[in-house]
């Protein structure tokens, strides 16, 4: 692990690895195939496939680059990680719900990986993979609800728990040394996690089901589809 990662302590004096130069950019060049496969397994339609797979490009690096601006606008930083933010989650939900389950996924992967290398510090190559690629993959498990009706609605909600699942394991794995004496670490992760990922979900939840929101959603799925049949046939489900 020498030549992608170095130990190193962090604040509390636990001993962690940080990414290397050649580690970061070994990530840097894993986020790009992520990006291109996701353009690739994207659910193949009539029409100029360029043209589509150019659309497809544009709007999820505009996603992404939204999720990670609204990542750093936090109402509620918790000591050992995790934050209410400014609806992230929602913009990776958005590339499921775009462009379906496979492409979901591996643009999650990718912004993962993304939100790594801000802060490439890790306990282990286990703990990276759920608490990165994994967690935040998940939420592109709202493409299995992409041609459904209200599906950005419960693609939203599939998504934040699948995060919070591979956040619950990952704090009892990884993290329950920090409970509080005579507190199990399996509630202790279900709590702690709960704390910074409920709020947030409730509230995005709330938003896009107010039906104007909801209108403007279609109108730019249709435009990040290449299509306006997407909103013409969720408008009539």
């Amino acid at each position: 692990m020498s030549l992608l990662a170095m130990p190193t302590v962090n604040d509390w004096g636990e001993n962690v690895f940080k990414l290397t130069s050649m580690g970061l950019v070994s990530v840097a060049v894993l986020i790009a195939l992520f990006v291109i496969v996701a353009i690739i397994l994207r659910p193949k339609k009539s029409g100029n496939i360029k043209a589509m797979a150019t659309t497809q490009l544009v709007f999820s690096a505009a996603a992404m680059a939204l999720a990670i601006v609204t990542a750093e606008i936090k109402f509620t930083r918790l000591p050992m990680g995790g934050s209410i933010t400014l609806f992230s989650m929602l913009f990776i939900v958005l590339i499921g719900y775009w462009y379906g389950l496979k492409a979901g996924l591996m643009t999650g992967f990718a912004y993962g990986l993304l939100q790594f290398l801000m802060d490439p510090v890790f306990y282990s190559p286990i703990q990276l993979l759920i608490d990165y690629p994994l967690a935040f993959g998940a939420l592109g498990l709202s493409g299995l609800f992409s041609e459904k009706k209200n599906g950005l609605l419960k693609g939203y909600i599939l998504g934040v728990i699948g995060r919070y699942i591979f956040a619950y394991i990952s704090g009892i794995a990884f993290f329950g040394h920090y409970a509080p004496k005579d507190t199990p670490v399996a509630l202790y992760s279900l709590t702690y996690n709960a704390t910074y990922i409920l709020p947030e979900a409730i509230a995005t939840i709330i938003i896009i089901s107010i039906p104007a929101v909801s209108k403007a959603m279609n109108y730019v799925r249709g435009k990040a589809t290449y299509s306006s049949w997407n909103s013409r046939q969720m408008a009539t489900k």
